[in-house]
């Protein structure tokens, strides 16, 4: 069903018979139209500047019109997950020769991680294989199909495949990281840089146990998230719109806290 068709289905219609009394109602009504409105600001940009990411990190990246799954236009304005950023560059100037993107989705890390470090193997996983190909399409769309190597399930067994190596683990996998991340059942990931969203919002108490996983072998910096954002560049369109408008247009889909893990092995190690 598009989102067009749910809007309508499951919003408009319980909010003219007044259906929506409870809260979580009310607050899934928000979300769906708020997605809604989203999309549209999304094609206005797509129409004004087409798919090339615009700031951050990834600037330059010749993205998608679509995404596999979240929001699109936070990416193309180069405001998406923004607490990461500096981190990122830390990522990029210390040019691991591999990088396990975890969780790729259709790319957005995988490739564009790829363009920023040219001698960087990107090894990309995800079960969903409407992104691997989305993924596939966006590298070689980009000049590095050769050094992004797709995917399907990535199993903690599989880390040991990269021992003895610099690896940065880049994981994004929805609550999963509890299942994967524990250095007990795959020790190579003591040796290895991580950067991970913990899905509060899926699995309370993840971050704290992922923490207690690796504090004897990492240095750890937890990345929170209060939504805000700052535009590098802003477009004239975007400064057109309403207040409201503006924020959607940075909005990106979260339902629930997401913090992040920054994890450093200890170089003695």
């Amino acid at each position: 069903m598009t989102l067009q068709r749910r809007v309508r289905q499951r919003v408009l219609n319980d909010l003219a018979e007044g259906r929506p009394d409870e809260s979580a109602q009310l607050n899934d009504a928000l979300r769906l139209l708020s997605k809604w409105r989203s999309v549209l600001i999304q094609n206005t940009h797509l129409r004004e500047h087409g798919t090339a990411v615009m700031a951050g990190p990834l600037e330059g990246l010749d993205y998608l019109s679509r995404s596999a799954e979240g929001c699109l236009v936070a990416k193309l304005l180069g405001c998406y997950e923004q607490p990461l950023h500096a981190f990122i560059e830390r990522a990029v100037e210390t040019a691991y020769p591999v990088v396990l993107n975890i969780g790729c989705a259709e790319g957005y890390y995988a490739v564009g991680l790829a363009r920023r470090m040219p001698d960087t193997v990107v090894q990309a996983f995800d079960i969903d294989p409407r992104a691997r190909q989305l993924c596939v399409e966006l590298a070689a769309r980009n000049g590095v199909g050769d050094r992004v190597r797709v995917g399907a399930l990535f199993e903690p067994r599989h880390f040991a495949d990269y021992e003895g190596r610099k690896v940065l683990v880049f994981c994004d996998i929805e609550g999963a990281e509890k299942d994967l991340l524990n250095p007990d059942v795959a020790p190579a990931l003591r040796c290895m840089d991580l950067i991970v969203e913990s899905h509060e919002c899926f699995s309370r108490g993840v971050t704290r146990l992922l923490v207690e996983r690796f504090a004897s072998s990492h240095e750890m910096t937890l990345v929170q998230d209060n939504g805000q954002r700052r535009l590098q560049k802003s477009p004239a369109w975007f400064n057109r719109l309403s207040h409201l408008d503006q924020l959607l247009a940075t909005w990106e889909w979260r339902g629930g806290p997401t913090p992040w893990l920054v994890m450093k092995a200890h170089q003695d190690r």
